[in-house]
Protein backbone atom coordinates (compact mmCIF):
# COMPACT_ATOMS: atom_id res chain seq x y z
CA UNK A 1 0.00 0.00 0.00
CA UNK A 2 1.30 3.46 -0.89
CA UNK A 3 2.38 5.60 2.05
CA UNK A 4 -0.05 8.39 1.21
CA UNK A 5 -3.03 6.03 1.09
CA UNK A 6 -2.07 4.52 4.45
CA UNK A 7 -1.62 7.97 5.96
CA UNK A 8 -4.97 9.22 4.69
CA UNK A 9 -6.78 6.23 6.17
CA UNK A 10 -4.94 6.64 9.47
CA UNK A 11 -5.94 10.30 9.66
CA UNK A 12 -9.54 9.61 8.70
CA UNK A 13 -9.68 7.41 11.79
CA UNK A 14 -8.18 10.15 13.92
CA UNK A 15 -10.33 12.98 12.53
CA UNK A 16 -13.65 11.16 12.90
CA UNK A 17 -12.78 9.98 16.41
CA UNK A 18 -11.66 13.52 17.30
CA UNK A 19 -14.94 15.01 16.10
CA UNK A 20 -16.88 12.50 18.20
CA UNK A 21 -14.79 13.14 21.31
CA UNK A 22 -15.15 16.90 21.00
CA UNK A 23 -18.90 16.63 20.48
CA UNK A 24 -19.30 14.45 23.55
CA UNK A 25 -17.18 16.82 25.63
CA UNK A 26 -19.20 19.87 24.58
CA UNK A 27 -22.53 18.15 25.15
CA UNK A 28 -21.63 16.89 28.61
CA UNK A 29 -20.24 20.27 29.66
CA UNK A 30 -23.40 21.97 28.43
CA UNK A 31 -25.60 19.67 30.51
CA UNK A 32 -23.24 19.90 33.51
CA UNK A 33 -23.91 23.63 33.68
CA UNK A 34 -27.67 23.21 33.35
CA UNK A 35 -27.82 20.43 35.95
CA UNK A 36 -25.30 21.88 38.45
CA UNK A 37 -26.30 21.02 42.05
CA UNK A 38 -27.55 23.67 44.45
CA UNK A 39 -24.29 24.07 46.34
CA UNK A 40 -22.78 27.36 47.43
CA UNK A 41 -20.54 28.49 44.57
CA UNK A 42 -21.32 25.40 42.49
CA UNK A 43 -22.78 27.20 39.50
CA UNK A 44 -19.73 29.46 39.29
CA UNK A 45 -17.30 26.54 39.52
CA UNK A 46 -19.14 24.59 36.84
CA UNK A 47 -19.21 27.65 34.59
CA UNK A 48 -15.42 27.77 34.91
CA UNK A 49 -15.25 24.30 33.35
CA UNK A 50 -15.53 25.82 29.86
CA UNK A 51 -11.99 27.22 29.89
CA UNK A 52 -10.25 23.88 30.66
CA UNK A 53 -11.77 22.38 27.52
CA UNK A 54 -9.31 24.48 25.57
CA UNK A 55 -6.41 22.79 27.35
CA UNK A 56 -7.86 19.36 26.62
CA UNK A 57 -7.86 20.12 22.91
CA UNK A 58 -4.49 21.86 23.08
CA UNK A 59 -5.45 25.09 21.33
CA UNK A 60 -5.82 27.70 24.09
CA UNK A 61 -3.28 30.11 22.58
CA UNK A 62 -5.03 30.13 19.20
CA UNK A 63 -8.37 30.66 20.96
CA UNK A 64 -7.04 33.75 22.75
CA UNK A 65 -6.14 35.27 19.39
CA UNK A 66 -9.84 35.29 18.48
CA UNK A 67 -11.67 35.73 21.80
CA UNK A 68 -11.12 37.75 24.96
CA UNK A 69 -12.84 35.38 27.36
CA UNK A 70 -13.78 31.70 27.57
CA UNK A 71 -17.43 31.13 28.34
CA UNK A 72 -20.46 29.08 27.35
CA UNK A 73 -20.70 30.87 24.01
CA UNK A 74 -17.13 31.37 22.82
CA UNK A 75 -15.73 27.93 23.74
CA UNK A 76 -18.47 25.90 21.97
CA UNK A 77 -18.19 28.18 18.94
CA UNK A 78 -14.42 27.67 18.80
CA UNK A 79 -14.45 23.91 19.39
CA UNK A 80 -17.39 23.13 17.14
CA UNK A 81 -17.54 25.59 14.27
CA UNK A 82 -14.63 28.02 14.01
CA UNK A 83 -12.80 27.64 10.66
CA UNK A 84 -9.62 28.97 12.27
CA UNK A 85 -9.44 26.02 14.66
CA UNK A 86 -7.88 23.00 12.90
CA UNK A 87 -9.18 20.71 15.67
CA UNK A 88 -12.80 21.89 15.62
CA UNK A 89 -15.59 19.48 14.77
CA UNK A 90 -16.14 21.30 11.51
CA UNK A 91 -12.44 21.12 10.57
CA UNK A 92 -12.12 17.48 11.61
CA UNK A 93 -15.11 16.35 9.56
CA UNK A 94 -13.99 18.46 6.59
CA UNK A 95 -10.52 16.93 6.64
CA UNK A 96 -11.87 13.41 7.05
CA UNK A 97 -14.17 13.95 4.10
CA UNK A 98 -11.36 15.37 1.94
CA UNK A 99 -9.14 12.40 2.75
CA UNK A 100 -11.98 10.03 1.93
CA UNK A 101 -12.59 11.81 -1.38
CA UNK A 102 -9.07 10.88 -2.49
CA UNK A 103 -9.69 7.25 -1.51
CA UNK A 104 -12.97 6.56 -3.27
CA UNK A 105 -11.52 3.37 -4.76
CA UNK A 106 -10.14 2.22 -1.39
CA UNK A 107 -13.19 2.59 0.84
CA UNK A 108 -16.76 1.38 0.45
CA UNK A 109 -19.40 3.57 -1.16
CA UNK A 110 -21.36 3.58 2.10
CA UNK A 111 -18.36 4.96 4.02
CA UNK A 112 -17.96 7.80 1.53
CA UNK A 113 -21.68 8.58 1.60
CA UNK A 114 -21.71 8.71 5.41
CA UNK A 115 -18.82 11.19 5.54
CA UNK A 116 -20.05 13.28 2.64
CA UNK A 117 -23.53 13.51 4.13
CA UNK A 118 -22.09 14.52 7.51
CA UNK A 119 -19.96 17.17 5.82
CA UNK A 120 -22.96 18.68 4.04
CA UNK A 121 -25.24 18.56 7.08
CA UNK A 122 -22.83 19.51 9.88
CA UNK A 123 -20.22 21.82 8.34
CA UNK A 124 -22.47 24.50 6.81
CA UNK A 125 -25.14 26.88 8.11
CA UNK A 126 -23.89 26.56 11.69
CA UNK A 127 -24.27 30.23 12.65
CA UNK A 128 -27.66 29.79 14.32
CA UNK A 129 -26.98 26.60 16.27
CA UNK A 130 -25.85 28.38 19.44
CA UNK A 131 -28.37 31.20 18.99
CA UNK A 132 -31.21 28.68 18.81
CA UNK A 133 -29.84 26.57 21.67
CA UNK A 134 -29.38 23.52 19.42
CA UNK A 135 -25.89 22.53 20.58
CA UNK A 136 -27.15 19.28 22.09
CA UNK A 137 -28.84 18.20 18.86
CA UNK A 138 -25.72 19.08 16.89
CA UNK A 139 -23.44 17.08 19.18
CA UNK A 140 -25.75 14.07 19.04
CA UNK A 141 -25.64 14.21 15.23
CA UNK A 142 -21.83 14.29 15.28
CA UNK A 143 -21.61 11.31 17.63
CA UNK A 144 -24.07 9.35 15.51
CA UNK A 145 -22.04 10.18 12.40
CA UNK A 146 -18.93 8.68 14.00
CA UNK A 147 -20.77 5.57 15.15
CA UNK A 148 -22.32 5.13 11.72
CA UNK A 149 -19.03 5.61 9.88
CA UNK A 150 -17.01 3.19 11.99
CA UNK A 151 -19.89 0.73 11.99
CA UNK A 152 -20.04 0.79 8.19
CA UNK A 153 -16.26 0.43 8.01
CA UNK A 154 -16.40 -2.57 10.33
CA UNK A 155 -19.06 -4.19 8.16
CA UNK A 156 -17.71 -3.41 4.68
CA UNK A 157 -13.90 -3.05 4.66
CA UNK A 158 -11.55 -5.88 3.83
CA UNK A 159 -9.30 -6.75 6.76
CA UNK A 160 -6.20 -5.56 4.94
CA UNK A 161 -3.68 -2.79 5.61
CA UNK A 162 -6.25 -0.07 4.99
CA UNK A 163 -8.53 -1.37 7.72
CA UNK A 164 -5.72 -1.62 10.24
CA UNK A 165 -4.43 1.91 9.57
CA UNK A 166 -7.97 3.24 10.04
CA UNK A 167 -8.20 1.39 13.35
CA UNK A 168 -4.76 2.55 14.47
CA UNK A 169 -5.75 6.19 13.99
CA UNK A 170 -9.03 5.70 15.82
CA UNK A 171 -7.54 4.04 18.90
CA UNK A 172 -4.55 6.36 19.19
CA UNK A 173 -6.83 9.40 19.05
CA UNK A 174 -9.18 7.85 21.61
CA UNK A 175 -6.37 7.18 24.09
CA UNK A 176 -4.91 10.66 23.62
CA UNK A 177 -8.26 12.35 24.20
CA UNK A 178 -8.90 10.38 27.40
CA UNK A 179 -5.54 11.33 28.87
CA UNK A 180 -6.05 15.02 28.11
CA UNK A 181 -9.46 14.88 29.75
CA UNK A 182 -8.09 13.22 32.88
CA UNK A 183 -5.17 15.65 33.01
CA UNK A 184 -7.55 18.59 33.36
CA UNK A 185 -10.15 16.95 35.59
CA UNK A 186 -7.61 15.81 38.17
CA UNK A 187 -5.44 18.92 38.15
CA UNK A 188 -7.60 20.64 40.76
CA UNK A 189 -7.45 17.64 43.04
CA UNK A 190 -3.66 17.70 42.86
CA UNK A 191 -3.77 21.38 43.82
CA UNK A 192 -5.98 20.45 46.81
CA UNK A 193 -8.92 22.56 45.76
CA UNK A 194 -11.68 22.21 48.41
CA UNK A 195 -14.82 20.84 46.80
CA UNK A 196 -18.30 20.26 48.21
CA UNK A 197 -19.39 16.62 48.09
CA UNK A 198 -22.37 17.37 45.85
CA UNK A 199 -20.15 19.11 43.32
CA UNK A 200 -17.54 16.33 43.56
CA UNK A 201 -20.19 13.76 42.59
CA UNK A 202 -21.43 16.04 39.83
CA UNK A 203 -17.94 16.33 38.38
CA UNK A 204 -17.40 12.59 38.60
CA UNK A 205 -20.62 11.94 36.71
CA UNK A 206 -19.68 14.53 34.06
CA UNK A 207 -16.24 12.96 33.63
CA UNK A 208 -17.70 9.49 33.08
CA UNK A 209 -20.32 10.79 30.67
CA UNK A 210 -17.63 12.63 28.72
CA UNK A 211 -16.38 9.25 27.53
CA UNK A 212 -19.75 7.45 27.57
CA UNK A 213 -18.64 5.46 30.61
CA UNK A 214 -21.28 6.28 33.22
CA UNK A 215 -23.51 3.26 32.66
CA UNK A 216 -20.55 0.88 32.33
CA UNK A 217 -19.01 2.22 35.55
CA UNK A 218 -22.30 1.91 37.43
CA UNK A 219 -22.74 -1.64 36.20
CA UNK A 220 -19.34 -2.59 37.63
CA UNK A 221 -19.39 -0.46 40.79
CA UNK A 222 -22.42 0.25 42.96
CA UNK A 223 -20.65 2.63 45.32
CA UNK A 224 -20.21 6.40 45.37
CA UNK A 225 -18.44 8.19 42.51
CA UNK A 226 -15.05 8.16 44.20
CA UNK A 227 -12.45 10.01 42.07
CA UNK A 228 -9.69 7.42 42.39
CA UNK A 229 -12.02 4.58 41.42
CA UNK A 230 -13.23 6.55 38.40
CA UNK A 231 -9.63 7.13 37.33
CA UNK A 232 -8.82 3.44 37.77
CA UNK A 233 -11.79 2.46 35.63
CA UNK A 234 -10.99 4.89 32.81
CA UNK A 235 -7.28 4.15 32.78
CA UNK A 236 -6.94 0.47 33.57
CA UNK A 237 -10.19 -1.40 32.91
CA UNK A 238 -9.48 -4.11 30.36
CA UNK A 239 -13.07 -4.55 29.17
CA UNK A 240 -14.37 -0.99 28.70
CA UNK A 241 -13.73 -0.06 25.03
CA UNK A 242 -12.87 3.57 25.72
CA UNK A 243 -10.41 3.00 28.58
CA UNK A 244 -6.74 3.81 28.16
CA UNK A 245 -5.67 0.20 28.65
CA UNK A 246 -8.19 -1.15 26.14
CA UNK A 247 -7.38 1.50 23.53
CA UNK A 248 -3.62 0.97 23.74
CA UNK A 249 -4.03 -2.82 23.64
CA UNK A 250 -6.12 -2.45 20.47
CA UNK A 251 -3.56 -0.06 19.01
CA UNK A 252 -0.85 -2.64 19.70
CA UNK A 253 -2.97 -5.34 18.05
CA UNK A 254 -3.51 -3.27 14.90
CA UNK A 255 0.18 -2.40 14.64
CA UNK A 256 1.09 -6.08 14.93
CA UNK A 257 -1.32 -6.81 12.08
CA UNK A 258 0.21 -4.02 9.98
CA UNK A 259 3.70 -5.41 10.62
CA UNK A 260 2.56 -8.91 9.65
CA UNK A 261 1.11 -7.64 6.36
CA UNK A 262 4.08 -5.33 5.75
CA UNK A 263 7.16 -7.56 6.13
CA UNK A 264 10.50 -5.82 6.01
CA UNK A 265 9.42 -2.62 7.76
CA UNK A 266 10.66 -1.54 11.17
CA UNK A 267 9.01 -3.15 14.19
CA UNK A 268 9.55 -0.07 16.34
CA UNK A 269 5.85 0.99 16.30
CA UNK A 270 4.87 -2.48 17.54
CA UNK A 271 7.52 -2.42 20.27
CA UNK A 272 6.61 1.07 21.50
CA UNK A 273 2.88 0.31 21.65
CA UNK A 274 3.56 -3.08 23.23
CA UNK A 275 5.70 -1.52 25.95
CA UNK A 276 3.00 1.03 26.82
CA UNK A 277 0.32 -1.68 26.75
CA UNK A 278 2.36 -3.83 29.15
CA UNK A 279 2.83 -0.89 31.53
CA UNK A 280 -0.92 -0.39 31.73
CA UNK A 281 -1.66 -4.11 31.99
CA UNK A 282 0.54 -4.60 35.04
CA UNK A 283 -0.18 -1.32 36.77
CA UNK A 284 -2.19 -1.77 39.96
CA UNK A 285 -2.32 1.72 41.47
CA UNK A 286 -3.57 4.77 39.57
CA UNK A 287 -2.41 7.10 42.32
CA UNK A 288 0.98 7.51 40.71
CA UNK A 289 -0.69 8.58 37.46
CA UNK A 290 -3.23 11.09 38.74
CA UNK A 291 -0.73 12.53 41.24
CA UNK A 292 1.73 13.15 38.38
CA UNK A 293 4.35 10.68 39.58
CA UNK A 294 6.13 8.58 36.95
CA UNK A 295 4.56 7.51 34.66
CA UNK A 296 2.12 10.40 35.20
CA UNK A 297 -0.43 11.54 32.66
CA UNK A 298 2.04 13.94 31.05
CA UNK A 299 4.48 11.08 30.49
CA UNK A 300 1.76 8.85 29.08
CA UNK A 301 0.82 11.63 26.66
CA UNK A 302 4.46 11.86 25.59
CA UNK A 303 4.49 8.10 25.01
CA UNK A 304 1.45 8.35 22.74
CA UNK A 305 2.98 11.28 20.86
CA UNK A 306 6.15 9.25 20.40
CA UNK A 307 4.18 6.29 19.06
CA UNK A 308 2.44 8.64 16.62
CA UNK A 309 5.81 9.99 15.45
CA UNK A 310 7.20 6.48 15.03
CA UNK A 311 4.16 5.39 13.01
CA UNK A 312 4.60 8.39 10.71
CA UNK A 313 8.34 7.84 10.29
CA UNK A 314 7.91 4.12 9.63
CA UNK A 315 4.94 4.06 7.27
CA UNK A 316 4.28 7.56 5.93
CA UNK A 317 7.72 8.68 4.75
CA UNK A 318 7.48 9.79 1.13
CA UNK A 319 10.34 9.28 -1.28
Amino acid sequence: MLSRIAENLYWIGRYVERAENTARLLDVNYHALVEAPIVVGARGLVTEQWAPLLSITGDEQAFRAHYERADNRTVPEWLAFHPGNPASIRSSLSRARENARTLRDRISLEMWEALNRAYLQLCFDTDQILEQDRLHEYCVAVRETSHLFFGIAHATLLRDLGWYFLEAGQYLERADNLLRLLQIRYRRRIEHEPTAQGLENHRGMALLKSVSAYEAFRKKYHTALEPRRIAAFLLLDEHFPRSMRYSVAELHRTLRSIARLNPGTSLQPVREAGWLSAQLEYMTDVGQIIEQEAPGIAELLKSLAHISDVISATYFAYA
